[in-house]
């Protein structure tokens, strides 16, 4: 994972999804229990317990879970296969982006509208 700079990954058996493995997990699962990261099996720090959310979920559908589970990162699924992941970076990202507009948008109108009255 440090590696190839990656901080969330799917776990999968026999095509399905059966758990999920993140930085924390491996810090606090197996550092802080002095568990050597080289020989201790992902099975014994992963998360099996997966939170998912179908590709026809909303922004705040996402939120939505991710807050009520404590969880930052959403594994996508359609037809059952994972085929995504959304992290809370991601829909912190798409809300600058969205308020960058809206600000603009807001700014532009209100030039429209001190310009006109002049």
């Amino acid at each position: 994972m440090s590696d190839k700079d990656i901080g969330f990954l799917p776990v999968f058996e026999c095509h399905g999804l059966v758990g999920v493995l993140s930085e924390r997990d491996c810090a606090r699962k197996a550092v802080v229990r002095r568990k050597p990261l080289e020989s201790t099996p992902v099975a014994d720090i992963m998360v099996r317990d997966v939170v998912t959310v179908e590709l026809t979920a909303t922004f705040a559908d996402c939120l939505r879970l991710m807050h009520r589970h404590g969880v930052r990162h959403l594994p996508a699924v359609e037809r059952g296969k994972v085929s995504a992941v959304v992290s809370i970076r991601d829909l912190l990202s798409e809300t600058v982006t969205h308020q960058t507009k809206i600000i603009s948008e807001l700014e532009r109108e209100r030039l429209t509208i001190f310009t006109s009255t002049a």
